[in-house]
């Protein structure tokens, strides 16, 4: 009695894989599913859509360079979004601190030059970093020291960075050739990042070296959280801040921490769009990247591998959506940002709707496999 009681007395353990791969999976589905049912309604046929869409992301290489140039941006913000989740905030201003982070990228790209390649792009790579981590560290310090929500926080600082943004590109950095739009001087040739070689096909495509950065940073991102001891002092902070302080680890000074790193995070949204693709510091390069970024950690449940899954899924969407207005006259744009949304819908707000009756399946099939044994 004793020895099944100790067997059968907590309840069976859900598989990793079931919160990772398969919850998320079936949100995935759910949202493809209606937004079949809407395209069916608006009198198109679903899987032709689908089959539009997939060869839009993938069906040539300029697709793909597309594709994975959207990803970038999603992988950046996902990670920044994710650091916060693990030390438990909510970070809502990935897309200000990105776009604060221009204002990095555009001063060192326009002023610094006169310096070789090897040594500007990095200084306005650390620009970026810098602004984004900076812009983070107040509604962090806030959040810390003075129990200011970071979410409230950080919406402001969104709106604030919009204004000090557009002040200093209309009063300041405008460029006289602009011809009144809000944009600076193109920058100099030697503070471009390279674009893919002409052997893959995608040099056409706005792809660049920062997908290689991106990739780089997932690899720190999991080392960082899973291996040093202050990703575990974050980790910890999240799960349980009352337990963090009775181990002696100071909550506020890992808010802070993980808010500064979210910033520097987001901010390599702006070495993308800026220093690999537009070439000069423009209005809304963000294009809601910072947003989406939510959903992106979310769907990949704050894990670098699964972030990268989905940020592919956002960018396939963003690259196919584009071919599916272009070539179904019924679809437009906002019937892509109709599919985008529920996506974000089934994967944020709606993340939990198939998780108690999943686990209640495993959670029977582990006990029914206990009771064989």
């Amino acid at each position: 009695m004793a020895e099944a009681k100790a067997k059968f007395g907590a309840p069976a353990k859900v598989p990793a894989w079931v919160n990772l791969g398969l919850i998320p999976f079936i949100n995935l589905l759910a949202a493809f599913f209606i937004s079949g049912l809407v395209i069916l309604i608006i009198g198109d046929n679903p899987l032709k859509a689908l089959e539009v869409l997939i060869y839009g992301a993938f069906g040539y290489p300029e697709a793909i360079g597309y594709t994975l140039y959207y990803t970038t941006n999603f992988i950046f913000t996902g990670l920044a979004v994710a650091i916060a989740f693990h030390c438990g905030l909510f970070n809502i201003g990935a897309e200000g601190q990105a776009f604060i982070s221009g204002l990095g990228v555009g001063l060192a790209a326009l002023y610094l030059d006169f310096l070789p390649f090897w040594m500007v792009i990095p200084i306005a790579i650390l620009a970026a970093a810098l602004f984004g981590a900076i812009w983070a560290y107040v509604p962090g310090y806030l959040q810390a020291k003075r129990g200011s929500h970071v979410v409230i926080t950080t919406i402001m600082f969104n709106f604030i960075a919009f204004s000090i943004m557009n002040y200093t590109l209309v009063e300041i950095l405008i460029s006289k050739e602009a011809g009144g739009s809000p944009e600076t001087r193109e920058f100099a040739e030697n503070t471009w990042l390279a674009l893919a070689p002409d052997f893959t096909g995608m040099a056409d495509s706005p792809l660049n070296f920062s997908f290689i950065i991106a990739l780089a940073l997932s690899v720190a991102f999991y080392y960082f959280v899973w291996h040093t001891r202050w990703g575990y002092e974050i980790r910890v902070v999240g799960q349980n801040e009352t337990a963090a302080k009775y181990a002696g680890i100071s909550p506020a000074r890992n808010i802070i921490l993980a808010m500064t790193i979210s910033g520097a995070l987001a901010g390599f949204v702006a070495v993308n769009e800026l220093l690999g693709v537009h070439h000069k510091v423009i209005m809304e390069f963000t294009g809601g990247f910072g947003f989406v970024g939510i959903a992106v950690a979310l769907m990949g449940r704050n894990h670098p591998v699964g972030i990268f899954m989905a940020a592919l899924l956002f960018g396939a969407i963003y690259q196919g959506g584009t071919e599916l207005a272009f070539e179904m006259q019924s679809i437009n744009k906002e019937m892509v940002i109709v599919i985008q949304g529920l996506i974000i819908l089934f994967s944020g707000a709606l993340e939990h709707m198939f998780r108690p009756k999943i686990e209640s399946f495993f959670r029977r099939a582990a006990t029914a496999k206990a009771v064989e044994a």
